[in-house]
């Protein structure tokens, strides 16, 4: 049994945050899309693959903030027939692909680093250098931008994007400072590399939650032992049973359980006191079905009518 107006509160308030990632996303999409550009144009100019990298990252960037975008406007609708928990997985989803985006990213930078590390080519510096340090500016607002938003699973994989297109922009600005003082080119790759490997970590802790979602795991900010002792310690709550903790979407999570109550009469005190506790644990969507701790089977009598029809019936 729900609590229809904590649900209620809970989807006013979710949806208010979701109307304040829309235009955060959508800014650092025509910020890094209109910056990814100059990049690229002086990376080929410049011949540094960090630079290049970098313009990739952020072209990449702007696919993962432009679904981003579309995923938190499509949690905003309300739910249907069809769609009884509404739309929120969807940005669960738009994570997963920021993810699959990210390792593919990684990937191809990993191979060009390679191949620039055992055929070196000449590298602008001084250019290399100030796109780079502009580049970093950006990414530190972008960044900021969306850190002072909803924090949710859609809004992370987009972040972590950003986040790592800052780090590609240090190894360039680092690239372009080492060519221009010492000129040795290697350093340029093996930047890229190192910005890889930083990315890939962090992709594959976002990987992790994502599925964990997915799979309809308990979140792993909760423990099923702690909430079930929660329940469990409810005066009139005997024992506990059928306990399941899963995530609808990053601000939403459900739970489902079976309270084996000490009497039927003290239900509507240990339902409030259950959504009550539940509630400060972060859990708004509950359902809860109680038992009676004693089952009584009561045989009456037959009357003896009915006896008799039987007995007719038998011969």
């Amino acid at each position: 049994m729900s609590d229809p107006h904590l649900q209620h509160a809970h989807q006013h308030h979710e949806h208010g945050e979701h109307v304040d990632t829309g235009p955060r996303l959508l800014w650092a999409l025509l910020l890094t899309l209109g910056f990814a550009g100059v990049e690229a144009a002086t990376g080929f100019w410049s011949g540094s693959l960090a630079l290049l990298s970098d313009a990739g990252h952020m072209v990449t960037d702007s696919a993962s903030l432009g679904l981003a975008a579309f995923a938190a406007w499509l949690a905003q609708r309300p739910p249907t027939q069809r769609h009884t928990y509404g739309y929120g997985r969807v940005e669960t989803l738009a994570a997963l692909l920021n993810v699959v985006f990210m390792v593919l990213v990684v990937v191809g930078i990993s191979v060009a680093a390679v191949d620039r590390i055992l055929d070196p080519a000449a590298v602008n510096g001084a250019a290399v250098t100030l796109v780079a340090a502009l580049g970093l500016l950006l990414n530190i607002a972008v960044a900021w931008l969306l850190m002072h938003g909803e924090q949710t699973m859609n809004t992370r994989g987009a972040l972590l994007h950003v986040l790592g297109d800052l780090l590609g922009s240090v190894a360039a600005l680092v690239s372009g400072a080492v060519v221009m003082w010492t000129g040795w080119t290697t350093i340029d790759p093996l930047l890229s590399i190192l910005i890889c490997a930083l990315m890939l970590a962090s992709s594959l802790r976002l990987l992790r939650e994502v599925l964990q979602a997915l799979m309809e795991g308990v979140p792993p900010s909760l423990s099923t032992e702690q909430i079930g002792g929660v329940l469990a310690g409810i005066a009139g709550v005997a024992s506990v049973h059928d306990l399941h903790i899963w995530t609808l979407s990053s601000r939403r999570i459900a739970l489902s359980a079976h309270l084996v109550v000490e009497s039927l009469e003290q239900w509507p005190t240990v339902l409030a006191a259950s959504r009550h506790a539940l509630a400060e644990q972060g859990i708004a969507h509950v359902t809860l079905q109680p038992e009676p701790l004693t089952n009584t089977v009561r045989w009456l009598p037959i009357p003896e009518k009915l006896r008799q029809q039987n007995a007719g019936a038998t011969r």
